[in-house]
Order: C-alpha cells, then sequence, then structure tokens
C-alpha cells in the first residue's frame, strides 16, 4: 500500500471527525438487522463499530450489556463489575449506556471516581486482586466491561468483556454474548431492562472509587521501580490522548520518577495526532507515522514511551535508534526477564504468537525455556497467565503482558504500563536501551527482517482458508529453502491457525484471513537477508493463490 502524502504530519481540520453529528448517530440510529455489518459481531477484541454506518449505536449497547448481565446470571457471577472506558467520543455515551443496564439489573459497578478514565490493564489488574481477595474470603466473583475501540479512528467506538479470570473472554462466552445481543436487537430490546441514567446513579448500584491508587501502589511488585528512581532517568511520555494520561503523575509522585508529559492533550477529535500510514487518524503506537510527535523528543530523554487508548499497548522509542518495531522488543523483554526475575520458576514458560519473531525462539532455546506458540490473539495467554505458568506472553502487535516479580500473576490481558517501565527498568539496570540491547542480541542470535501485508481477497476464496493444509499447498521449497513444517495448528496448544503457517530452515511465512475484511494477512520473517523476505512474500502469495484457486 501507499504511504499517504501527509502520513506522519498533524491532522487538518478536513480530517477531523465531526463529533456532534457521530454523538446525534449514536442515539438516533435503530440498526438493521437485515445488514450484517450492523449486528453486533462479538469477537476477542469485543463489538466495535462506528455510529455513522449504524454499527456501533446506543442500542447494540443496551443490547450487549444485558447480554453480559445475562451470562453473567448464567454462571453465577455475582460480585461487582468494574467498568472501564477510554477516551474515544463514543465511549462515554457508551458508558452511560451501559451504566443504565448494569444498575437496572441491580449489578454493583465499580467506576472510576469523577467519571475518570480506566484502562484496560487496569481493570485487568483489579478484577485479579478482587478475585484472589474472593477466594480467601468467599465473596463473590468480580469481572469487568471495558468501553474502548483500541487504537482504532477517533470515530469508532467498542466493548469488550473480561470474566473472573480478567483477561479477554473466551470464543465461546463471546459467542454467547453476541448471539443474546442479536437476540435483543431483533425483539426491538424486549427483555432490556435499563434505567434513566439519573436514576441508575441514584440507585445505589453504581459506586465511584478509586482505582488509579491501588494500581500504582501495586506496580513495585511487577517493575524495579526503586531501580528506575535510583538512575535518575528522564523519560518522556505521549499517551496519544488515552486513558492513562492521569496516572502517570501519580506514578512519578509515589516513585520519584521523572516523567514529563510531552503531549497533556484530550480530545475527541484527536486533533493532536500525526496521521497515519493510510493518511487516517489512528493512535498506533507502534506506527512511525502516528508517533511522530513523540519521535519529535527522541533525542530530549533518556527514553521515551507512547500507549494506545485505552494503554494495552505500548510504544518504545530510544534515542538514536527511534520507535523499536514491536518484535524487536519483545525480544528483549523477554531476554531480559528470564535473567532478571530470580524468583521465577524454571518451569515456566515463555508465550507468543506464531507470527511473532523467531528471534524469540532463538532466545528460549538459549535460556533453556520452554516456548508456547499459540495462534494469533491475546486469549491464549490467559490461563498461563492467571495460573502463572506462562511468566510472558505476547503478540506481535505491541501487547503484552508478565508475571510479577514473585512469580505471581499480575493481570491476563495486555498491559500497556508495565511494558514501558519495564523499558526504563531495563536501561536502569543494565545501562543500555532497549534498542541497544537488541543489536547485541541480533549480534548473538542474528539479524531477522519481518514484515506483514495486506491482500484483497475475495469471500469464496475467504471461506477456503480453513481448508489450507500440506497437501493443498502441494510445495517442498520457500524462497530457494527446502521446507522444513507446514503448520495448520499452533504447536503450543494444538488450537486451529485460522490458516497455514509454512517454515525453513532461515523463514517463515503465515497466512490468515481477516475476521472483518475481505482481506488476508501474510506475515514473513528472514533471518538471511530483505531480499530473501521479499522472496519469501512472494511465494507465499503465489502459494496461496494457486492453493485457493486449485
Amino acid at each position: 500500500m501507499a504511504i499517504h502524502q501527509r502520513a506522519g504530519q498533524i491532522a487538518n481540520q478536513t480530517d477531523l471527525v465531526n463529533i456532534p453529528k457521530l454523538m446525534s448517530h449514536y442515539y438516533s440510529i435503530t440498526p438493521n438487522m437485515d445488514d450484517v455489518q450492523q449486528r453486533v459481531t462479538f469477537g476477542t477484541s469485543g463489538h466495535r463499530g462506528c455510529a455513522f454506518n449504524g454499527s456501533f449505536n446506543q442500542q447494540h449497547i443496551w443490547a450487549i450489556t444485558q447480554a453480559v448481565v445475562d451470562y453473567r446470571q448464567s454462571v453465577n457471577i455475582n460480585g461487582p463489575l468494574i467498568l472501564g472506558i477510554d477516551t474515544h467520543a463514543l465511549s462515554y455515551a457508551a458508558y452511560l449506556s451501559a451504566i443504565e443496564v448494569l444498575a437496572a439489573n441491580k449489578v454493583t459497578v465499580h467506576i472510576q471516581q469523577n467519571d475518570g478514565f480506566t484502562p484496560t490493564p487496569v481493570v485487568s489488574h483489579g478484577v485479579i486482586c478482587a478475585n484472589r481477595e474472593a477466594n480467601i474470603t468467599g465473596a463473590p466473583l468480580s469481572d469487568g466491561l471495558i468501553i474502548t475501540p483500541s487504537h482504532n479512528p477517533p470515530q469508532d467506538g467498542g466493548i469488550k468483556y473480561n470474566p473472573p479470570h480478567g483477561g479477554p473472554a473466551e470464543g465461546n462466552i463471546t459467542a454467547w454474548i453476541e448471539s443474546r445481543a442479536n437476540d435483543y436487537l431483533r425483539q426491538a430490546l424486549a427483555g432490556v431492562q435499563k434505567l434513566a441514567y439519573a436514576e441508575a446513579l441514584a440507585s445505589g448500584y453504581v459506586n465511584a472509587i478509586d482505582l488509579v491508587t491501588p494500581y500504582v501502589a501495586d506496580l513495585e511488585n511487577v517493575i524495579d521501580m526503586q531501580a528506575i528512581a535510583n538512575a535518575k532517568l528522564r523519560i518522556g511520555v505521549d499517551p496519544l490522548g488515552g486513558s492513562g494520561i492521569f496516572y502517570w503523575a501519580p506514578i512519578a509522585a509515589r516513585y520519584g520518577l521523572d516523567i514529563t508529559l510531552v503531549n497533556d492533550k484530550v480530545d475527541p477529535s484527536f486533533s493532536f495526532m500525526p496521521l497515519d500510514k493510510d493518511g487516517k487518524i489512528r493512535m498506533d503506537c507502534s506506527s512511525t507515522y502516528a508517533m511522530a510527535g513523540l519521535l519529535a523528543h527522541k533525542e530530549s530523554f533518556d527514553l521515551c514511551l507512547g500507549n494506545d487508548p485505552d494503554y494495552d499497548r505500548h510504544g518504545i522509542v530510544c534515542p538514536g535508534t527511534g520507535l523499536m518495531d514491536p518484535n524487536h522488543y519483545l525480544a528483549v523483554a523477554i531476554d531480559y526477564l528470564l535473567t532478571h526475575r530470580p524468583d521465577w520458576s524454571d518451569s515456566l514458560a515463555i508465550g507468543k504468537t506464531l507470527v511473532s519473531s523467531a528471534l524469540i525462539d532463538k532466545i528460549c532455546a538459549f535460556h533453556g525455556k520452554k516456548l508456547l506458540e499459540v495462534p494469533v490473539g491475546f486469549k491464549w495467554f490467559v490461563d498461563g497467565l492467571a495460573e502463572a505458568t506462562i511468566a510472558f506472553g505476547g503478540e506481535e502487535s505491541a501487547g503484552a503482558a508478565f508475571l510479577r516479580r514473585d512469580g505471581t500473576t499480575w493481570c491476563t490481558d495486555k498491559d500497556g504500563f508495565i511494558l514501558g517501565l519495564l523499558a526504563a527498568e531495563i536501561l536502569a539496570v543494565t545501562g543500555k536501551t532497549p534498542g541497544q540491547r537488541h543489536q547485541e542480541l541480533v549480534k548473538q542470535f542474528g539479524q531477522s527482517f519481518y514484515k506483514r501485508i495486506d491482500s484483497p481477497i475475495s469471500l469464496e476464496n475467504k471461506a477456503k482458508f480453513a481448508l489450507l493444509n500440506a497437501e493443498t499447498l502441494n510445495a517442498t521449497v520457500l524462497a530457494g529453502e527446502a521446507i522444513e513444517n507446514v503448520l495448520t495448528h499452533a504447536p503450543g496448544n494444538n488450537a486451529a491457525i485460522g490458516g497455514i503457517k509454512v517454515t525453513t530452515a532461515n523463514g517463515w511465512f503465515a497466512a490468515r484471513p481477516s475476521g472483518t475484511e475481505a482481506l488476508f494477512k501474510i506475515y514473513g520473517e528472514s533471518f538471511i537477508s530483505e531480499q530473501h523476505l521479499a522472496e519469501i512474500i512472494k511465494d507465499a502469495q503465489a502459494l496461496i493463490d494457486k492453493a485457493l484457486n486449485a
């Protein structure tokens, strides 16, 4: 895809969404259930959509929230529900709509004081801590709802459910919620209970509490905050207008850190954002274009950190080297943690998605650690993190989480705070930035070249992806090397990939269809050269095309 001519430049007025119009559509449009695009699609990242096209409106949130209530009742989840919210325009409206249904159903809801923002990792951490206590006292279990479309553009909205394990809901749960919510929409919301917002607040079921302090106070149990303070690091932070913006001052104050917000703006149009590579406003902290504002400060600080709106992703910016490739930072983080967490059990596994860099495989082998390679989706790490059998779970899309310093569970969803603070710990303890550490790993294990591309595909061929295997691929060579493995199931848990992965001695590619668009994604990596990577991608496209059209 061609890079937009204004990529990396601050948005113009003409790039901004009309917020009053967006909000009017949220309240006025009734979803058309004959249009599949306007139905609830509750995947592993929840339901996402836009009020303009009828895919994220008040009726969706009422129906989804009632479905979540029904699910809770069906499995006897009776404790408080922690309700998180990010800074997208539609998030606050959806937040009020969710409260109206939760209170009407007599669900105790915990929200941040003064209608403050609550990031995804804070909800997960809160659920974990509440249920750790509940398991001791016998109190009912808690769960969470988070109103966020993650790093998606300003006009989008999203809502996702985290059951009592604290992480993204499993497929059987999301399918149940999706089906139930669509039934409510088809029945014109018959059976959905709701109160007017003022009545909900007066009901006694909505509790505004301090969710910031417990999370901030607990950070020293997952990160060596004292080491960061002792090193007197100068840290620059760009929250990208996200939900974690008001956490950095309490973090700095509690631990004596030198943290400067280089961007303190919260604006639902995200007018301060540089345009992403396609010319859209997108708060993607792994994009050099979206992170152009923070990159301008990279030489002014010892380290710079950025996050997406719900703070489940991280962006690490180092002086000299700039924004780190997410794969590179995952490798650095894993290598560091395996040598600086003495209380972690030797039996703990390292989790990675099968489209993440094979450099991680080499690091795990070097340290003698078990590698758990799973399909795309953070949900595959939830049980291992909850049971403290996985030390670290990470995705190539800049999302990860890991255990506390004592080897117990911190959270079971992606946590952009701790991945950013870990970068500061690495610099404080080793005297080297994560970027410099990556260069040392390259010298030790070899340089890798990685790329992901999206290609259009017909709906007919998209459906054929499930039929791909070694036989239908019918190939023995990839980019001049003998094919060693053709995988349709992840080696770590034998779960279906939803596509295919092909490996050779020095490279691999994986292909899988998009869950929402007429596209398929090809991921490739070479440990030889950029040219070899280009050959892998070219061969992969030809092999997939041939197999799907046979």
